[in-house]
């Protein structure tokens, strides 16, 4: 029987965490490979009850359909979801801690004779996994000041750690990890976003304009000032005729932000709150023009161009900041605007020429569905596997 390649995160799903949305698609397209891919994540509270969970855990399955709605997963992905009963995490020592649950007693008893190579950014899960003998994919896409341990980084098991930018790159090597096996590969999107949905995309258009206000302006992603938030709220002032939508957000941040917008007089602005990511697509599609007004801050040294691929997937014309992650991309075959970042008045301008130079396609913009695929989840697999020793590479399985 051959064994999985398994994907891992210490966190219950579902939470509209990007993080979790980066880890469960790259599981997903290696599920579509044909690769015997299992997602293996934290399951608590009365779900965490039965004890045939803690007995005979490796069990792969299906994921429940509230989840797999949540994350758009496809039919060949299996999951398992691991039982941390009380008390696990419920007191700070280490006895409870689930990492610990995870390494002294999942991994080798349940997760390990099942299993051929890990992909996590879990580190700790790395280390144990390199400890039993498991060949390890690291994934770390955030600054951090700490030091990765020698005898982990340079152990010939760890075969590859992968990024999204270069100054995170830089960082890990300079805490440790070996340059020869630090690479930068962009992440990657969910190839549904490529399906066509019109009906519902005319839908939201009913939903959201009105006869004064015929244009639609989406914007998906965290509500954070650092995101170009605020910026948009203040872009929505100047143009009182076009209508934003605003997808994502806690039901804190969606109040916040209500009241910003109301504090300024803003009328045109509608905040949907999180969408499930088989709603966002038609909303992507619903929009006239997709904005993307990050920042140029700290933040935007190590951000993902995500976002900008799940826009071009959608076919739909872009307005965007100049910021670094995405300058490779300003002179890509793509329905775009550009325009310099944290300033209201050049984004409103650059907004406005978009809506004059790329009129709404029902269709979509075909040429930028086509350059995005290169940006698939699966391609994205593909890259990072040729680092895989290929005697340590999981094999293709299911057809």
């Amino acid at each position: 029987m051959s064994k999985h390649y398994i994907f891992f995160t210490r966190k219950v799903l579902p939470q509209p965490l990007a993080d979790l949305v980066q880890v469960t698609h790259n599981a997903n397209a290696a599920a579509n490979l044909g690769y015997a891919a299992v997602l293996i994540y934290l399951q608590k509270g009365l779900k965490a009850a039965n004890p045939i969970d803690w007995l005979y855990p490796f069990r792969p399955r299906e994921p429940e359909a509230e989840i797999a709605k949540f994350y758009n997963m496809q039919e060949k992905l299996k999951v398992i979801p691991l039982s941390m009963p009380w008390p696990i995490d419920r007191w700070d020592n280490k006895i409870t801690n689930s990492s610990t649950v995870v390494s002294k007693y999942y991994f080798p008893y349940h997760i390990l004779p099942q299993t051929q190579i890990v992909h996590t950014r879990d580190w700790n899960f790395v280390k144990v996994a390199i400890a039993r003998g498991i060949p390890a994919i690291y994934e770390h896409h955030h600054h951090e000041n700490k030091r990765f341990e020698p005898e982990v980084a340079n152990h010939p098991l760890l075969q590859v750690a992968v990024t999204v930018a270069d100054s995170v790159r830089d960082s890990m090597i300079a805490n440790g990890m070996p340059a020869a096996k630090t690479v930068k590969i962009h992440n990657g999107f969910n190839r549904l976003f490529l399906e066509r949905h019109p009906a519902q995309a005319a839908e939201w258009r009913q939903k959201l304009l009105t006869s004064d206000r015929p244009h639609l302006v989406v914007y998906s992603g965290g509500l954070h000032k650092f995101k170009g938030v605020d910026l948009l709220v203040d872009v929505a002032q100047q143009l009182p005729k076009v209508q934003f939508a605003f997808a994502g957000g806690n039901a804190q941040q969606v109040a916040n932000y209500q009241q910003l917008a109301k504090s300024k007089n803003v009328e045109n602005t509608t905040f949907l709150g999180h969408l499930s990511q088989d709603n966002l697509p038609s909303l992507l599609q619903a929009a006239d023009v997709l904005a993307h007004p990050h920042c140029a801050n700290e933040e935007a040294t190590f951000t993902s161009p995500l976002k900008l691929f799940d826009y071009m997937a959608s076919g739909t014309a872009i307005a965007a900041t100049e910021i670094l992650p995405l300058k490779e991309f300003q002179q890509a075959n793509i329905a775009a605007g550009w325009c310099e970042p944290d300033n209201p008045v050049a984004f409103a301008k650059c907004l406005q020429q978009v809506l004059i130079n790329y009129p709404r396609k029902v269709a979509g913009y075909s040429e930028e569905m086509e350059f995005v695929q290169q940006f698939s989840c699966e391609n994205r697999i593909q890259k990072i596997l040729s680092y895989v020793q290929e005697s340590l590479r999981p094999v293709i399985t299911i057809k």
